[in-house]
C-alpha cells in the first residue's frame, strides 16, 4: 500500500510540471499541450510568430496598394488628356460658330464629361481585364488606343459640335442652314476646326499605345510575383 502511494505521487506531480535542469517549471508555459489532437502554441511560440504575421500583413497591404496606385494613375492620365481634348474642341467649335455666350457652361461640361467617360471606359475594358488576366498585350494596346480615340477625341468633338451649334442657332451668331441640309451646312462651316482635331487624335493614339504597353508589363510582373501566404 505504501509503495503504490509513493508511485502515484510522482506521477501526479509530473502532470503539472516539467523538469528543466535542477528546476521545475509549470508545464503550461514551458511546453505545448496536446488538446483534442491539436498542438496549442506556448507563450514563447506566440511571441516568435507575432513579427512574422505582422510582416506578412504588411507585404499584402503593400502589394494591393501598389496595384491600386497603378490603376488610379492609368485612369487619371487618360482622363486628364480627354479633358484637355474637350477644352480644345470647345475652343475650336466656339470660334467656328462665332459663339461668345455661355462659355463657363460649355467649358465645364466639355471638361468633366470626357474625363468621366474615359475613367469608366478604362476601368471596364482595360483595368478589370488586366486584373482577371484574360487579355493579351496586343488587345490591351488596342483597347487603350480605341478608348483614347473614342473618349478623348470623338466624344468631345461631337459634344462641342452639338452644344455650340445649339448656341449658334439660339443667338443667331452665324447664318442659319437651309432646310434639309442642316448637318452638311454645319460640317462645311466647321471643316477647318475638325481638321485641327487631328492633333489631339495623334497624341491620344500615341498615349494609348504607350500606356497600354506600360500597364500590361507592370501587371504581368505583379501577377508573376507570388503573393505572401498566410
Amino acid at each position: 500500500m505504501a509503495a503504490s502511494e509513493r508511485r502515484s505521487c510522482p506521477e501526479s506531480r509530473d502532470v503539472g510540471v516539467v523538469q528543466e535542469g535542477n528546476r521545475e517549471a509549470p508545464q503550461d508555459i514551458k511546453m505545448t499541450l496536446n488538446k483534442h489532437g491539436q498542438l496549442i502554441p506556448s507563450l514563447g511560440d506566440a511571441k516568435f510568430r507575432s513579427p512574422i504575421i505582422t510582416e506578412i500583413i504588411e507585404k499584402k497591404f503593400e502589394y494591393y496598394r501598389n496595384d491600386e496606385t497603378l490603376n488610379i494613375n492609368g485612369t487619371l492620365v487618360f482622363g486628364t488628356c480627354s479633358s484637355l481634348s474637350g477644352i480644345m474642341a470647345n475652343l475650336i467649335f466656339r470660334n467656328s460658330f462665332k459663339v461668345k455666350y455661355e462659355a463657363l457652361k460649355t467649358y465645364a461640361s466639355l471638361t468633366t464629361l470626357p474625363f468621366l467617360a474615359t475613367i469608366v471606359s478604362y476601368k471596364l475594358f482595360v483595368t478589370d481585364a488586366l486584373k482577371s488576366g484574360s487579355i493579351s498585350k496586343e488587345s490591351c494596346v488596342l483597347r487603350c488606343s480605341l478608348i483614347g480615340v473614342a473618349c478623348g477625341v470623338s466624344y468631345p468633338s461631337a459634344l462641342a459640335f452639338y452644344k455650340n451649334g445649339r448656341l449658334a442657332v439660339k443667338y443667331q451668331t452665324v447664318r442659319l442652314p437651309p432646310k434639309g441640309r442642316v448637318i452638311l451646312h454645319w460640317l462645311l462651316l466647321c471643316q477647318t476646326g475638325m481638321k485641327a482635331m487631328a492633333i489631339p487624335l495623334f497624341f491620344q493614339i500615341l498615349l494609348g499605345v504607350f500606356n497600354g504597353l506600360h500597364h500590361y508589363s507592370v501587371c504581368e510582373k505583379a501577377h508573376a510575383t507570388p503573393l505572401p501566404d498566410d
